[in-house]
C-alpha cells in the first residue's frame, strides 16, 4: 500500500505501521462515507440546487445533505455557488478535483453491480449462521 513503512529507528523492529497522514488513508475516508459519493455522482452532469439533489438522492435529509456539501467543499471537491435575488438561492457544483473521482466512483459502482449479489449473500449466510459462531 501507499502508505506501509518500516519503522527504521527500531533496529529489531520489522512490523510496518500505517501512517497518520497517509493519503491513501484520506482518499479512503473520503469515499468510506456512503453520502460523499452519492453526492459527488449526483452532480457530475452540472450544478444543482440543494432541492434538486434531494430530488435525485432518495434517502438523504436535508441535515445530512447540508454536512455533506460542507464537508465535500471543505474538502475542495464541491464549489457552492450564491445567487442573489429574491429568494437568494445556491447551487453545488463540482470541481476540477471533484470530477478526478468521478472514474474511481463509476469503477466502484460496476463492482458492486457485479459482486453485489454475492456480498449480500454472504452477509445473509453470516447471518444465518450467528447462533453458530463462538462469541
Amino acid at each position: 500500500m501507499w502508505c506501509v513503512t518500516s519503522d527504521s529507528t527500531e533496529a529489531t523492529s520489522t512490523d510496518s505501521m500505517f501512517l497518520a497522514d497517509c493519503r491513501a488513508r484520506l482518499a479512503f475516508d473520503l469515499l468510506g462515507n456512503t453520502w460523499n459519493c452519492v453526492v459527488l455522482w449526483a452532480l457530475r452532469h452540472g450544478p444543482r440546487r440543494p432541492g434538486e439533489l434531494r430530488g435525485r438522492i432518495g434517502g438523504i435529509s436535508q441535515k445530512v445533505l447540508t454536512e455533506t456539501l460542507r464537508r465535500l467543499e471543505f474538502n475542495g471537491l464541491v464549489a457552492r455557488r450564491s445567487y442573489g435575488g429574491s429568494p437568494p438561492r445556491v447551487e453545488y457544483e463540482l470541481t476540477a478535483l471533484g470530477r478526478t473521482l468521478l472514474d474511481p466512483i463509476d469503477a466502484f459502482g460496476a463492482w458492486a453491480f457485479a459482486h453485489g449479489d454475492e456480498v449480500m449473500a454472504a452477509q445473509d449466510n453470516y447471518t444465518r449462521d450467528g447462533d453458530n459462531r463462538d462469541s
